[in-house]
């Protein structure tokens, strides 16, 4: 007989600090690159991801944790219109800030964020919302692919113009997984992804940075002091860690080689340091965060908790392992954070806080 077990998944709450608890560790590691070239920027860097990130994120948690995730889903309109309301406030001058040709934060005294942390998120809300609503109406075209297009154009606009393509793939990937777990057709998904391909495709044909990173992904060797250089010193950074790797706080490729040694290029930082043993460990937690939070999901008490569970664990997998293949050369480069540990304080902040929704659901799921 199915009952709750009222208890937090203790094993989700493990994996998840571990994660935490390493990605910090890599962070402070690979952030000592920063401090050789700039002592203050480097302090900006360290009190931006453990107080703001960190720091926020686990109250955002313990908040979360405490909050009867039935409300997420009576605010969910206003928490998306409000999140595309504040990406688009990226553009007014004095609120956006850019910062190396994009146009992605919003500064607000000695404060800055990147609102499209927060856009995911409730874009996760919103369509689980939406989804876990029209039930089984889901499964025709004007329920389920028709309002996922419009919701997924809308964000498209706003994102192009940064440019932030990374966040629309991540957003998209985790919105089609949502569709298939709510039972919408295969013909409908495969539809669906053949049509994003193409897009991507067309949208690739007319923006000169994603040419340079198709082509750089297609031959890594070409223009090793341009275009390629961050793919060539990754790899340069994995191999040279061999099997075990040179220790914590050894990598050589942080200082002055690696772009972003605390960001884009954090796992290349891991490999390099902790070896081949330590990169398949790393990818080894990834897989247990999402292989329990899919099993949370599936036990969830009802549709809008299971598509929220699954949707929120999808995108921070998808991350994870976009971030993963593009440093090792098997996937375009992105520069996406690979979650918990890239630095990026309103990306930790706003995983954090969608965890503890996780872990509060995970109190509710079904026992047999």
């Amino acid at each position: 007989m199915a009952n709750k077990s009222n208890k937090i998944d203790k094993f989700f709450l493990t994996t998840t600090l571990i994660l935490i608890g390493l990605g910090l560790a890599m962070f402070v590691s690979a952030s000592l690159g920063v401090l050789v070239k700039n002592k203050d920027i480097f302090q900006s860097v360290l009190f931006s991801q453990l107080v703001l990130g960190l720091g926020c994120g686990l109250v955002g948690m313990y908040i979360t944790l405490r909050l009867d995730y039935k409300k997420w889903r009576k605010y969910a309109l206003p928490l998306f219109v409000g999140a595309i309301l504040l990406t688009t406030a990226v553009f007014i001058p004095s609120l956006g800030w850019s910062h190396g040709g994009a146009e992605r934060w919003l500064k607000l005294g000695p404060v800055s964020f990147q609102p499209a942390e927060i856009l995911k998120f409730a874009f996760i809300i919103y369509f689980a919302a939406w989804l876990s609503w029209a039930k089984d109406r889901v499964k025709s075209f004007k329920y389920g692919i028709l309002p996922f297009v419009a919701m997924i154009g809308i964000i498209a606009f706003i994102l192009l113009q940064q440019p932030d393509t990374k966040s629309l793939i991540l957003m998209s990937v985790t919105g089609i997984c949502m569709l298939f777990i709510s039972g919408v057709p295969l013909k409908y998904i495969l539809g669906i992804g053949l049509g994003a391909v193409l897009l991507f495709g067309l949208l690739v044909s007319f923006k000169p940075y994603l040419q340079e990173r198709v082509k750089t992904f297609i031959n890594p060797s070409q223009d090793s002091q341009g275009a390629s250089y961050q793919i060539q010193q990754s790899m340069i950074a994995v191999g040279g860690g061999g099997i075990l790797g040179r220790g914590y706080g050894q990598s050589i490729q942080k200082f002055n080689y690696l772009p972003e040694a605390q960001g884009d290029s954090i796992f290349a930082v891991l490999s390099e340091e902790l070896g081949f043993v330590g990169s398949v460990a790393t990818i080894f937690l990834y897989l247990l965060f999402i292989l329990r939070g899919l099993r949370i999901a599936n036990n969830s008490p009802d549709l809008f908790s299971r598509l929220l569970v699954s949707g929120i664990v999808i995108l921070i997998g998808a991350q994870a392992f976009m971030h993963i293949a593009s440093v090792v050369g098997v996937f375009p480069l992105t520069g996406v954070p690979l979650p918990f540990m890239s630095h990026g304080g309103t990306s930790l902040m706003i995983y954090l806080t969608a965890i503890g929704i996780v872990l509060q659901i995970s109190k509710l799921q079904k026992q047999n």
